[in-house]
């Protein structure tokens, strides 16, 4: 008997009859003879309400008191949906991440996995019981604290479970059918991906595709489990990531997709003195607040002065503790003054035929000049290509570039639920 893990988003258990929905369908991969264990997301939008409401009462929350807020949202879900799960007829046990064995460093808001030991969910297994574990959440032992993993969690706990108990498939259920080349809430003609490489969905986690965490696709890759992101509101196949993108005996597609992203930031370092040491100093500084750097560039010295700009990229969320980091900084570090800029957009194209093939540069750049966008800071991989620009004309980028690359598809995608919130 193969085991599967199942992950459901909030918008796949966002009310009583999705729900229902998603028992029902639980059943049937049980009673086709396989055991099952589920990871669950939050409601709908619970966790950004919850979010929304401690920002209400407080300007700056603890983030320990946060993480047990959060933790909630899945709390209901996992419970609402062992309920239904039983009122079918078939028995069904809830575990929060502590009672699962997801046990993670101290760092409240962004746990890293340390050890799983899922006793408890083997046993219910044993038992002839479906396993239901609520996603995002484990426990420090040290501090014996409750912890969440981070915007996207559910993901990486889904693929830890399905690593440590050897799964078959880990299946990450959505409101679209699978990964397409873009935002199917952006561009309408976007394609869906049949198969994808765990590289090059990482490059497509890490540009902003939202239908899966780039923490759940390195831990699947570090543990060799294949992925089947796909929608729980059909029965259509999804897409396979593995290994290869389509097969050894395919070629690779010289573009995957396209991916816009709206969640980082810009701080340029006005005035830092072009010598060594004081790029290290800045890095340093932001380091040490627990801000992660995205994309980095720096101004050829103007020669009178001496003196250079560097500008780099990261999470919103770390913008302010990074400024403030800095400006407390500014006379030890000896730049002139500090821009902060949340306006911008990332866009990137990512595809793993790019090492073979010439010329995509050429053709990002000629269309995104053909829908007159201005471009403000360039980064690149073996397998990628990134440009920030202004945020309001991201989505227009977005469309041009996906169309320049011949990846509009005939009919439209479909969104079933949720509000890519």
């Amino acid at each position: 008997m193969s085991l599967i893990v199942q992950k459901y988003g909030g918008s796949s258990v966002a009310d009583a009859q999705s729900i229902k929905r998603v028992a029902a369908r639980i059943i049937e991969t049980k009673k086709a003879g396989h055991d099952v264990v589920v990871t669950v997301s939050a409601m709908g939008d619970t966790t950004d309400d919850l979010i929304d409401l401690a920002n209400q009462v407080s300007g700056t929350p603890d983030s320990r008191e946060m993480d047990m807020l959060l933790t909630t949202g899945e709390r209901i879900s996992m419970s609402l949906l062992a309920m239904a799960i039983r009122g079918l007829g078939f028995d069904a046990r809830s575990f929060t991440g502590s009672q699962a064995g997801m046990k993670t460093d101290a760092q409240h808001g962004r746990a890293r996995i340390v050890d799983v030991t899922p006793t408890r969910v083997r046993q219910a297994l044993d038992e002839g019981a479906i396993a239901i574990v609520a996603g995002f959440q484990g426990f420090n032992h040290d501090s014996r604290d409750i912890t969440t993993l981070g915007r996207g969690g559910s993901d990486t706990t889904a693929v830890a479970l399905a690593a440590v108990m050897d799964a078959e498939v880990c299946e990450i259920y959505t409101d679209v059918d699978g990964v397409f080349s873009a935002d199917p809430r952006v561009v309408k003609s976007a394609q869906k991906l049949n198969h994808a490489s765990y590289e090059e969905m990482l490059e497509l986690a890490a540009a902003g595709a939202k239908v899966i965490n780039i923490r759940a696709v390195e831990f699947a890759r570090r543990h060799g489990v294949t992925l089947h992101v796909r929608s729980s509101f059909t029965e259509e196949s999804g897409t396979w990531i593995s290994t290869t993108s389509e097969g050894d005996s395919v070629e690779e597609p010289i573009i995957a997709g396209v991916a816009g992203d709206t969640s980082e930031a810009k701080i340029t370092v006005v005035g830092v003195p072009d010598i060594p040491g004081k790029a290290a100093g800045i890095f340093t500084i932001v380091a040490g607040v627990g801000a992660n750097i995205d994309m980095i560039v720096q101004n050829v010295s103007v020669h009178d002065t001496g003196r250079t700009d560097i500008s780099f990229t990261l999470p919103k969320e770390d913008g302010q503790k990074a400024m403030e980091a800095l400006d407390a900084a500014k006379n030890d570090s000896g730049f002139e003054s500090l821009i902060y800029d949340d306006k911008i957009g990332r866009l990137s194209v990512v595809g793993a035929g790019m090492r073979t093939n010439a010329g995509v540069s050429a053709q990002l750049f000629t269309a995104l000049s053909g829908a007159g966008i201005n471009i403000e800071m360039i980064s690149t991989s073996e397998i990628r290509i990134s440009v920030i620009m202004r945020e309001e004309v991201l989505a227009s980028a977005v469309a041009a570039v996906h169309t320049a690359f011949g990846l509009d598809g005939d009919s439209e995608a479909k969104v079933y639920a949720g509000t890519g919130r």
